[in-house]
């Protein structure tokens, strides 16, 4: 095969892979002609940090040469963390030429300027090494387990299940509303009862969804971040969960909905239900400057026009203070015993307000876990037209990485394989290592339909409540798709990160969209053997060196196969997904020698016999 002119992700070319610290030296490399009728006679970087004017640097031509063609090359450096656009240009014996990006890290002469992604972090940036490795488990507070049976004072306006197992309430009320009020009474002291099983899925990172009192079973409409939901227990029961998980080596992170509250808020009250101090009952309240009035009080801007989340300002003082001040919000549950923030819609936090953020936070807790929820590509993402820089070492230390799942899900249910390891080394090529190893993968959350569900084929896309709720997976599809989920989960758990479970996956819950994929975790309905799978996943990654921080390395993708490794130093696992319906030997390069079957396969020297539809996991090392 000839080889490309340059290649972002191949060390010959770009000496570090990736992402780089501020005041990095990177050596840049061309493989550009030197025939006699086709000679390049001088070429350049032209670089320039995102929005500003581009700098251009020249490269030299070294005496190393191969098949007809010599080695340019240059050092360089970035002073300052942000986004770079790089691309190059020679003049060769035709006039000058564009190397453009023309996919994949390749650059090839085109008439088009398409410039490859250079991101540069601060040179102190540094992520929690305790979830490095590790394993997180979200939870669902309403739906996982119900510790206190009897449930005292109910808020009025709730409605309480009797039947664990039952469906949530789904059909709108007789206005056309969607209240979300109805309970199942799953609590703080259930998630503490439970902290063994958790740990015996290898789990050390435990993600709330949002636990602090307010109106829905969702907990999204946050009423008073000062206190904990009455149905999910106390401050009491929050420390001890804290505590008890502390114990165990696990670490609790809380939902942070700060970019709006619920209008039935002691801070909006719109009905009243806090007495008369809130931002809706007088302009003179102290919380009406939060928020933002178009004509006070009917008229007020709300998340995504649902009046029941009016947005608050950031940028109001006050505010500012109340979340990230000294002894506010971020602070105070820090103390209390939370080990980080998942911050709702980051996206639509200003930058400002997630400095401050993650300023008090670090300063309270250093270790702290500061998470984002951001769908796209996160070292590139515009919202309210401008780019966002929350990768670069002051914001966020990781992200919902939803471009892995997607990966994932797409080859597995569809078998595309001809993009898959783009798709993954573009988040590893703009992400900061650091960032790479601790972001956050999950294959479903409480935002998506169960994974179950994906892997069926099933789609709630331009579906109904109604129809979804009639339409629950037959035992045929549950057991396909139980299959298929041991290749998915398989992936996610070798992939460079740390895999998310969205509590109950493992056990088999299904689901399509809200309120669907928010039933109750199955106690003693379980799916035995896909727990016991997942128990093994996660006594992988316990023993594994390379799935805390190895190098990735693609090996093939294709004909409904795809393998790739993860190594470091002499430790190397092998992953090889069979999507086929039927059986395949899967023949290994000699490079990959003395591995040693683990599971889903016989080795046989260098071929691998892999079951129909089975992810083959081989590994080497002192860890086998």
């Amino acid at each position: 095969m000839e080889n490309p002119i340059f290649n972002s992700r191949d060390v010959l070319y770009k000496d570090k892979f990736g992402a780089v610290a501020a005041g990095e030296k990177i050596k840049l490399r061309l493989l550009l002609p030197y025939h006699e009728n086709n000679k390049c006679q001088r070429a350049w970087l032209l670089i320039c940090k995102d929005g500003f004017k581009e700098s251009r640097f020249e490269l030299f031509a070294t005496d190393d040469y191969h098949n007809g063609s010599r080695w340019w090359e240059i050092v360089h450096q970035v002073s300052e963390p942000g986004l770079y656009w790089y691309r190059f240009e020679c003049e060769t014996s035709f006039g000058i030429c564009h190397i453009s990006h023309t996919g994949n890290g390749i650059g090839s002469p085109a008439s088009d300027v398409s410039s490859w992604q250079l991101t540069v972090y601060s040179p102190d940036f540094k992520t929690p090494d305790w979830l490095k490795g590790g394993i997180i488990y979200q939870i669902f507070p309403d739906r996982f387990k119900k510790g206190q049976k009897d449930k005292k004072e109910i808020p009025a306006g709730r409605i309480m299940h009797d039947d664990w197992y039952g469906q949530p309430v789904w059909k709108p009320t007789k206005e056309g509303k969607v209240l979300n009020n109805d309970f199942f009474g799953g609590d703080l002291k259930g998630i503490e009862q439970e902290l063994d099983y958790l740990k015996s899925l290898g789990i050390n990172c435990i993600y709330l969804n949002p636990i602090f009192e307010a109106a829905s079973n969702h907990r999204y409409d946050t009423a008073d971040y000062e206190k904990i939901d009455p149905l999910l227990g106390t401050l009491e029961d929050f420390k001890s969960l804290c505590n008890t998980a502390k114990s165990k080596g696990i670490h609790i992170v809380l939902d942070g909905v700060f970019n709006h509250t619920g209008d039935d808020s002691k801070y909006f009250n719109k009905y009243k239900r806090y007495g008369e101090c809130g931002a809706y009952n007088s302009e003179d309240s102290p919380y009406c400057k939060w928020y933002k009035f178009n004509e006070w009080p009917h008229n007020y801007e709300s998340w995504w026009g649902f009046r029941t989340l009016p947005e608050v300002k950031e940028e109001c003082p006050e505010y500012q203070e109340f979340i990230t001040g000294k002894g506010g919000i971020i602070e105070k549950w820090l103390i209390a015993g939370a080990d980080g923030w998942r911050l709702d819609v980051a996206d639509e936090l200003p930058d400002f307000f997630l400095d401050q953020i993650r300023s008090r936070a670090k300063e309270t807790k250093p270790n702290s876990l500061i998470l984002g929820e951001v769908w796209e590509d996160a070292s590139n993402k515009t919202s309210y037209g401008y780019r966002r820089r929350y990768l670069h070492g002051d914001q966020l230390d990781s992200v919902m990485n939803y471009p892995f799942a997607h990966a994932i899900t797409d080859f597995v249910v569809s078998f595309r394989t001809n993009d898959f390891f783009d798709r993954i080394l573009t988040i590893l090529e703009n992400y900061p290592p650091q960032v790479v190893n601790v972001l956050m993968n999950p294959l479903g959350t409480h935002d998506t339909q169960r994974i179950l569900n994906t892997l069926s084929g099933m789609s709630a896309e331009y579906r109904d409540r109604k129809w979804q709720a009639n339409h629950p997976l037959t035992k045929e599809q549950k057991d396909k798709a139980s299959s298929l989920l041991t290749i998915a989960s398989a992936m996610q758990y070798t992939l460079p990160g740390v895999p998310s479970i969205y509590y109950g996956d493992e056990a088999g819950l299904s689901g399509f969209k809200d309120p669907f994929n928010r039933t109750c975790y199955p106690w003693g309905r379980e799916n035995k053997q896909l727990i016991e799978w997942y128990k093994f996943l996660g006594r992988l990654r316990r023993k594994c060196p390379a799935l805390v921080d190895g190098q990735f390395i693609p090996i093939s993708a294709g004909l409904g196969c795809i393998a790739y490794a993860r190594k470091k130093d002499d430790d190397m696992i092998v992953i090889i997904a069979n999507r086929n319906e039927h059986s395949i030997d899967y023949h290994l390069h000699e490079e990959f020698s003395g591995l040693k079957t683990i599971s889903g396969c016989i080795l046989d020297e260098f071929t691998v016999k892999i079951p129909a539809t089975t992810c083959a996991i081989l590994g080497k090392g002192k860890w086998i």
